[in-house]
């Protein structure tokens, strides 16, 4: 369900977002989460399912880890300032990171460790109609989340001539990614639990049920662990793909006065935010005031773009210049 309420946040947590519109956002989206945890508590005990356990801790989960996410969202709107010229962008990376932690740590302990318990206990099979019914209303609402999540991503795909699949992995947002792989998890786990109960009643077999728990828990462990590994690349600094840059720099030296691009670097330093270092030969004959002037309305331009926080454009070095002529 996380994803139902993450287009509120990219609406109302952005840096002129209301403190209402934000406040409204997260208790709907921690609420909605709680009431699905506290349904699939409820029928893990009374089903005494593995599976449906390992989807109840799955839920609550994913509960804590909106409470990450929306700490990465309000880190990453604060405006910059003498102390963080560059904004508080990395940051986000950080609540990410601790979210994905989580799911890998938590959720797949739990999800494993519950099912190897399962196969030591006997066989205590019991009425499982709650349990499905919590599944099903699980699955329709947890499905009709991740269409949403699919429209979100497409939109902001086709902004980039992008895939949907390849833009939630390309990304810098790893919110939008986390929010995305968690909701696809949720219906894979949800389809898992469901079959380990089904197969289970059919059957006699607990091993069934058990294995439903242990797949559930090594899903969540892969999502956590490719999770981990894409926030600690964007902590380090992710550079602008060369296809973008590529373009960046066509687009730069399509600019009125500016005869060629001699360097070009760009760094994510927060969702969607990029710091931009070019040097540039500038054409024509000019002083020095004026080249400063010239450099900094290119610098004012770059800004203008919504992905660019800050620009840096300095003339090109004297055997760059020797280059190009």
């Amino acid at each position: 369900m996380a994803m139902r309420t993450f287009s509120r946040f990219h609406r109302r947590l952005g840096t002129d977002a209301p403190v209402p519109g934000q406040a409204r956002a997260a208790a709907i989206a921690l609420g909605t989460g709680a009431l699905m945890a506290i349904g699939k508590t409820a029928a893990a005990m009374y089903t005494g399912s593995a599976s449906m356990s390992a989807e109840a801790v799955h839920s609550w989960v994913s509960t804590v880890t909106e409470v990450f996410l929306i700490a990465a969202y309000l880190a990453a709107r604060r405006p910059a300032d003498a102390g963080h010229p560059l904004g508080h962008g990395r940051e986000s990376y950080v609540w990410s990171l601790f979210a994905s932690i989580g799911m890998f740590v938590v959720g797949a302990q739990v999800g494993i460790w519950r099912g190897l318990r399962q196969l030591d206990l006997p066989d205590a099979t019991t009425d499982y109609r709650f349990g499905y019914i919590v599944i099903a209303l699980s699955f329709g609402l947890q499905f009709v989340s991740f269409m949403q999540a699919i429209r979100f991503v497409r939109e902001r795909a086709a902004e980039r001539d992008l895939g949907v699949f390849k833009h939630v992995f390309d990304t810098s947002d790893s919110q939008l990614r986390a929010v995305v792989t968690g909701d696809f998890i949720a219906l894979v786990g949800l389809a898992v639990a469901a079959m380990g109960m089904a197969l289970h009643q059919i059957t006699g077999e607990v091993a069934y049920d058990a294995a439903g728990s242990m797949l559930i828990g090594m899903l969540m462990g892969v999502a956590g662990l490719f999770l981990i590994n894409v926030n600690r690349h964007y902590l380090a600094g992710v550079p602008l793909s060369e296809e973008r840059s590529a373009a960046a720099i066509k687009a730069l030296e399509a600019v009125p006065l500016v005869e060629r691009v001699t360097f070009f670097f760009a760094e994510f330093v927060g969702p969607d935010r990029l710091i931009v270092v070019v040097r540039v030969v500038i054409a024509g004959e000019h002083d020095q005031a004026a080249l400063s002037r010239i450099l900094h309305a290119l610098e004012m331009r770059i800004m203008e773009h919504k992905s660019v926080a800050r620009a840096i454009v300095a003339l090109a070095t004297p055997e760059e210049m020797e280059k190009v002529r």
